[in-house]
């Protein structure tokens, strides 16, 4: 498959040259999936889906155009590449578009290493109807729950090829694995929902659909009968399950988009501290076995470990060619795409520094307040920080879970919230994103 993504790409790159491209690159990908659904003991819905998409970005002098196709018959191309040239003769300048030099193009281009793809034979339909199956049967053997709302397995599996006229041709593999279960309790207003879910590279590594389907459940049923406490400022846990999400802000705020157009509340924080001292911030695109890992980027740029916090302090932004180019800095291989648009600033796998407590000892310490299990809305000021989430959770009084949560409204600042966070040492080392549960001190809270 690799070897006819090489000869697609490279037809399409001659293609644009004659059309009258200066400089292109081409992205293709080529991939098949397959999902069930289970409800109720029955089969619920079955898909599946085999495609190849092309993604053609050409650059005439500093103007440039993106064209996307899934048809790749020889004179579809042709047409795709000469409608791309002619769009863009139509586009503004932009100083700073253009392709690497090719001194910047990565030189270890293998991904065997990474183990991005499972070998092993694609599981058939009926093996993941019944993973589905199993997760829902043991959602429901667990007493309280009265129905199973979706219980699903699916596999998916891509080959990505990047090739560009400075000289890059590179391509690797991915494959993934998943089942998950969504239990109900309770009947009319008073119902509530939760899941668990799963997903790997390698088949060997997803957990059982028995355990997916139990947790589930288990989930559900602590969250029942909710409450709201009282409005006031409290401490707040945020779950191992959604602490992610507060340095996913971090992360946008210091994506080299943002920074180019002036509208990040991280704008003055380069070099200044934005976490506790104790804490640093990660990224490593070469971690085994782990979905955002990848060989170099979309631009064909090497992909590196990098400290985006060090000892508490914001060390750089996030860039791809283009936003390094507008800020006057060197990329950090941090370029990503699809096949419908250009490349843009994204990170790979990141890690927050752990703790030396687990989660229940955080609870223990934080005496009266609030861990929240699960987000709704969002309304996040990009310019200033300003925080404001719906959650859900569990109330803490003299450190220990006194009653489920729901309806409340966590309010705060960014930029205080983080330099205040204690991670406890929960983090799931397989995800993308290692973040543990993260306690922070004294955020508004609107309830009664």
């Amino acid at each position: 498959m690799t070897q006819m993504l090489n000869t697609l790409t490279q037809d399409l790159l001659q293609r644009a040259k004659a059309a009258g491209a200066d400089a292109a690159d081409v992205v293709a990908v080529t991939g098949n999936s397959v999902s069930i659904d289970v409800r109720g003991g029955a089969l619920e819905q079955a898909e599946r889906s085999e495609s190849t998409d092309i993604g053609l970005r050409v650059f005439v002098g500093q103007r440039v155009a993106n064209v996307s196709s899934s048809d790749v018959r020889s004179d579809s191309l042709a047409v795709m590449a000469e409608r791309a040239v002619a769009m863009a003769r139509e586009a503004p300048e932009d100083p700073h578009v253009g392709l690497a030099d090719p001194a910047q193009l990565a030189e270890d281009r293998s991904f065997e290493r990474l183990e991005m793809y499972d070998p092993a034979p694609e599981p058939t339909p009926d093996a993941l109807e019944r993973d589905a199956r199993e997760a829902e049967s043991a959602a429901l053997q667990v007493d309280g729950i009265t129905q199973v709302s979706s219980a699903s397995a699916a596999y998916g599996s891509q080959d990505v090829y990047l090739a560009a006229s400075n000289g890059f041709s590179g391509g690797y593999q991915r494959s993934s694995r998943s089942t998950s279960c969504v239990a109900i309790a309770g009947t009319g207003t008073g119902m509530e929902r939760d899941y668990d879910a799963d997903q790997r590279i390698f088949q060997s590594d997803l957990r059982s659909a028995q355990d997916i389907g139990r947790t589930a459940a288990e989930r559900t049923l602590e969250r029942m009968n909710p409450r709201k406490p009282k409005t006031g400022a409290y401490p707040v846990l945020f779950d191992e399950r959604i602490s992610s999400s507060l340095i996913g802000h971090l992360l946008m705020a210091i994506n080299g988009v943002a920074i180019a157009r002036k509208s990040s509340w991280a704008l003055d924080l380069l070099g200044k501290e934005v976490l506790p001292g104790h804490l640093s911030l990660t990224e490593d695109p070469h971690r085994v076995r782990v979905a955002g890992s990848r060989p170099f980027d979309a631009e064909g740029l090497p992909t590196q470990k990098r400290d985006i916090v060090k000892d508490g302090v914001l060390t750089g932004w996030t860039l791809d060619l283009a936003t390094a180019r507008k800020l006057g800095l060197q990329p950090t291989g941090n370029a990503a795409r699809g096949t419908t648009a250009g490349p843009s600033p994204s990170v790979s796998n990141i890690a927050l520094t752990q703790g030396v407590m687990d989660r229940e000892g955080l609870i223990a310490e934080m005496g009266t307040g609030l861990v929240v299990t699960s987000m709704i809305g969002s309304t996040i000021n990009p310019n200033t920080g300003d925080y404001s989430r719906g959650a859900a959770g569990v109330w803490v009084e003299n450190g220990a879970v006194a009653y489920p949560v729901s309806g409340v409204t966590i309010a705060g600042n960014l930029v205080e919230m983080l330099k205040q966070i204690t991670p406890a040492n929960d983090a799931r080392p397989w995800l993308s994103r290692v973040v543990p549960s993260l306690l922070v001190e004294g955020l508004t809270l609107a309830g009664e």
